[in-house]
C-alpha cells in the first residue's frame, strides 16, 4: 500500500505577525502572495486564512489598479524574481 505524503502545516503569516491592515502600497508584504508571473497564489499554497486571503486579494487588485503591480507578464520573458528590478 502506498504511503501518504505528509506536508508540513502552513500558517498564516499575517495572523502570526498580528497585522491589522494590509496596505496596497506595501509591495514587500504583497509579494509573498504573488507568483513569478504576478498571479495571485491560492490559499493552499500560501497558508493564509480565509479572512487574510480575501484582504490580500483586495490589496493586490488595488495595487494593480494604481500601477504598482503589473496585470500580466510576457510569457516569453519570465523573470526569476519580479521585484529585483525595483
Amino acid at each position: 500500500m502506498a504511503e501518504k505524503k505528509r506536508y508540513s502545516k502552513r500558517y498564516c503569516r499575517y495572523t502570526e505577525a498580528k497585522v491589522e491592515f494590509i496596505d496596497y502600497k506595501n509591495i514587500d508584504m504583497l509579494k509573498h502572495s504573488l507568483s513569478e508571473r504576478y498571479k495571485i497564489m491560492p490559499r493552499r499554497l500560501t497558508g493564509n486564512s480565509k479572512k487574510w486571503q480575501e484582504r490580500v486579494e483586495v490589496a493586490i487588485k488595488r495595487a494593480r489598479h494604481m500601477a504598482l503591480i503589473p496585470y500580466i507578464i510576457d510569457g516569453k520573458r519570465v523573470v526569476e524574481s519580479p521585484f529585483r528590478n525595483q
